[in-house]
């Protein structure tokens, strides 16, 4: 890997696709052995709810932990995040559609959105590992915004579950280092979507 990841300093957001909590947490592991320096952020709802994935308790307990760093849970706690050029990207792993469907709109109400609205004042990169069951209905429209959107890349995203759950999309978490160095350069990892 890159030497790229030495002294990088990613906002590590997450919201609430729980299942995929395990996945993230590996690879926020990955990205600090790597070099990187992580800045935790976690939405509002993923720093609360006790699920059967883990007690909220835990589960911010683990990111601090790999991060070395308190979470920022609040969005008064992210807004600083951009204009104190804290983050050269900014990563939400995993990213709800709701989540993006807010993005896309420009929704600033919880601690993610507040970071990645704050970070993007400088115009750097923004990275998101979509999670979602509802990716390919309701939520499309805001996916395709984002596509479009200058600064928002997306990590490849697979179609998990193509009979059981038609419209879900979960991004290849192992994918995320890789994701992350093509978005410091501007390039868009393709295809973006996939299937099995």
């Amino acid at each position: 890997m890159s030497s790229i990841f030495k002294g990088l300093r990613i906002g590590y957001a997450m919201t609430g696709s729980f299942c995929t909590f395990s996945r993230s947490f590996e690879q926020a592991e990955r990205l600090m052995e790597l070099g990187a320096e992580l800045l935790p952020i976690m939405s509002e709802h993923a720093s609360s709810i006790d699920t059967r994935f883990g007690t909220a308790e835990e589960n911010v307990r683990r990111l601090e932990e790999i991060c070395g760093r308190e979470v920022i849970k609040t969005v008064a706690g992210a807004e600083p995040i951009g204009p104190k050029s804290m983050t050269d990207i900014m990563l939400v792993a995993p990213c709800t559609s709701n989540t993006a469907s807010k993005l896309a709109g420009g929704i600033t109400d919880t601690a993610v959105t507040m970071a990645v609205k704050s970070h993007l004042r400088s115009g750097r990169p923004v990275l998101l590992a979509i999670a979602s069951n509802d990716s390919l209905l309701g939520s499309a429209k805001n996916l395709g915004e984002l596509f479009n959107r200058k600064n928002y890349y997306f990590v490849p995203m697979l179609q998990d579950d193509v009979v059981k759950k038609p419209a879900s999309l979960v991004a290849e978490f192992e994918m995320i280092p890789e994701a992350v160095e093509a978005a410091m350069k501007g390039i868009q990892l393709r295809p973006i979507i996939y299937h099995k």
